[in-house]
C-alpha cells in the first residue's frame, strides 16, 4: 500500500510538472513515466547496487578525490579503522573529495564519500558520527529508496523505457553522475533522518566509541545556514533538535 501511494504521488508530480504544456502527443510520455517510475520503485538490491556502482564510479570522475597519501585521506583512515568495514555485506569503500563542501553520503553498493569541508569543521569523534549516521542509511532501507527515487526522476529511466531488455540498461557516464547528484541531494525524512541518528549513536555504543560527537556535530551544523537540498545541512529535523536528541539519549544512559 505504501509502496502504490509512492508511487502515485510520483506519477502525479509528474503531471503537474507538465500540465501546462499537456497534449494529445505528451499523454503517453506521461504514461511511459508512470511505467518507469513503477520500475524505479520496484527496483531489485541488485539493481540498486548496480546502479549505485555506475553512479559513484561517475561521481568519483566528476570531483576531486584525495590520493592516499594525502592528509585528508590518512586521518580519514585512522577515522575509520574501528568502523564497519562492510556495509550490508559490501566492502565499504570510504574515500575524501577535496572540496569545500559540508557534506557525507554513502550508497548501497559501500560507496562512502566524506567531503574535506565536513573533514575541516569537525573532530575525529564527530566524523565518526557523521560516518555511522550515514551507514544507517544504507542499513536501514533508506538509501535504496532514495536511489529509487532519484532513478525515477532522472534521465536513467528514459534508457529503461526505450530497452526492451528486463535488466537495467548500461548508462553514460553523463547519465550515471545525473543519477549520482539526484541521489544526494534528494531529502531524506524527518523519520529516517531520527532513525539513522540512533543507529550511529548504537554503532558507536556497540564499537566503545565516543558518543559525545553526534552531539557536537549537530551543534557545529546548526550554527551554519542554508546548504544545497540534501546536504547535511539542509537537515530535517533541524540540526539543534537532533543535538538535543543526543544528547538526551546521552544523559539517560540508553
Amino acid at each position: 500500500m505504501r509502496k502504490t501511494l509512492m508511487l502515485t504521488g510520483l506519477v502525479a508530480a509528474m503531471a503537474l510538472a507538465g500540465c501546462k504544456t499537456m497534449d494529445a502527443g505528451n499523454l503517453s510520455g506521461l504514461m511511459d513515466s508512470g511505467s518507469t517510475a513503477m520500475k524505479a520503485m520496484t527496483l531489485t538490491d541488485g539493481d540498486v547496487v548496480a546502479l549505485s556502482n555506475e553512479s559513484c564510479a561517475a561521481l568519483d570522475q566528476q570531483n576531486k578525490v584525495a590520493p592516499a597519501n594525502n592528509k585528508y585521506s590518512q586521518r580519514l583512515a585512522k577515522v575509520v579503522a574501528n568502523m564497519p568495514q562492510e556495509v550490508e555485506g559490501k566492502k565499504a569503500d570510504y574515500k575524501v573529495y577535496l572540496t569545500s563542501d559540508v557534506n557525507a553520503w554513502a550508497m548501497a553498493n559501500g560507496c562512502i564519500r566524506v567531503y574535506s569541508g565536513l573533514m575541516d569543521l569537525m573532530n575525529d569523534d564527530e566524523l565518526r558520527g557523521v560516518i555511522g549516521h550515514e551507514i544507517g542509511h544504507v542499513a536501514l532501507g533508506h538509501s535504496k529508496r532514495r536511489m529509487q527515487t532519484a532513478y525515477a526522476t532522472s534521465a536513467a529511466r528514459q534508457i529503461a523505457a526505450n530497452s526492451g531488455n528486463a535488466t537495467l540498461a548500461s548508462l553514460s557516464s553523463s547519465q550515471a553522475g545525473e543519477l549520482g547528484e539526484k541521489f544526494i541531494h534528494a531529502q531524506f525524512s524527518q523519520s529516517n533522518e531520527s532513525a539513522a541518528d540512533n543507529y550511529s549513536f548504537d554503532l558507536l555504543t556497540k564499537q566503545k566509541m565516543e558518543r559525545k560527537g553526534l552531539v557536537t556535530a549537530f551543534q557545529k551544523l546548526a550554527k551554519l545556514s542554508g546548504g544545497g537540498g540534501g546536504s547535511l545541512m539542509d537537515s530535517h529535523p533541524p540540526s539543534e533538535a537532533r543535538a538535543k536528541a543526543m544528547q538526551a539519549r546521552l544523559d539517560s544512559g540508553k
